[in-house]
Order: C-alpha cells, then structure tokens, then sequence
C-alpha cells in the first residue's frame, strides 16, 4: 500500500494546486493497492464533487488563464506548461494573444474563475470557439462545465502516469 506521503505528492496536482483531493480519497480510504487510471480517477473525482461549492470553486480559481500572464511569466505548473503547448497556446500571435487576454479577463470578470478546458486534441481556433461560445453561459451552467473540463484534466494527467488497468 503506498504512504498517504507518497500518495499526496504524486497526485496532489493532478486537481490544479488542490493537494486536498488526494488527501482526502486517501484518508477516507478511497485508494487501495492497486494504481490505475480509474482506480485513482474515479475516488479523486468523487472528493471533488463531494467538497462544498467553495471548495471546488478554490480548484476552478487555481487554474491559470489560457496563454495568460502565468504563461508569459514561464510560471504555469509542469503540466499546465505542456497542456497549453500541446494546444499551440505558447506560439500565438500578438493578435491572437490580444483575443485570449480579452476574453479571459471577461470570462473572469463574469463568472470570477479563469476560462478551464482539456486542452488535448484541440488547437487554437478550437478553444477560441468553446471560449467565445461559452462566456454566453449562464453562471451555474458554466460551473457546471468548469468542473466537468476540471475532470477530464484530471483524467488525462492520471492517463500520462499511471497504466489504464
């Protein structure tokens, strides 16, 4: 069985900057022997709708904007830096920058948590259409989304280190 230490530092970011996750599927007896994929995934999920609105609302917070100032700065986490690469967010033009800069401080300013998709797959233009769709949202409607790309980051972060079975 692995220690709750060792659990919590291997998967404590999986959830953006929100260690609490892991240790509470761990402390609530959640995680057993086995490490795959949906054996860590589906308890981790479970805590994060479990937590209080506060609570997963904190998660949505800790993520940074899309090619935001974290970006520019090189400060992103490991996995949010290849996240965005994959999704040709370091390489934008100083026009296209200029548009997700615009639309993340509206996006936050409407609904007070950054712009949050699984990048993997999608290019620019992808994302530039799901942002420019989704700031029409109503406030619980685009939570509700947040959370559900909140998961599936998870997910495939938990795909890159751990076998599916």
């Amino acid at each position: 069985m692995i220690r709750r230490d060792e659990f919590v530092s291997r998967f404590g970011g999986v959830f953006e900057h929100s260690p609490f996750i892991a240790e509470r599927a761990y402390d609530d007896g959640f995680i057993g022997d086995e490490l795959t994929v949906d054996k860590v995934h589906i308890p981790l999920v479970a805590i994060f709708r479990a937590a209080s609105e506060e609570e997963r609302l904190g998660v949505l917070r800790a993520h940074p904007d899309l090619a935001g100032r974290l970006a520019v700065a090189g400060e992103l986490t490991q996995d949010s830096k290849k996240e965005q690469a994959s999704a040709g967010l370091d390489r934008l033009s100083a026009e296209d920058h200029a548009r997700f800069t615009e639309l993340n401080a509206a996006y936050v300013e409407k609904f007070g948590f950054p712009f949050i998709i699984a990048v993997k797959g999608l290019n620019k233009d992808d994302i530039l259409a799901a942002f420019e769709k989704r700031i029409g949202n109503d406030p619980d409607q685009e939570f509700a989304t947040a959370c559900a790309e909140v998961e599936k980051i998870a997910l495939l972060r938990l795909t890159s280190m751990l076998p599916e079975k």
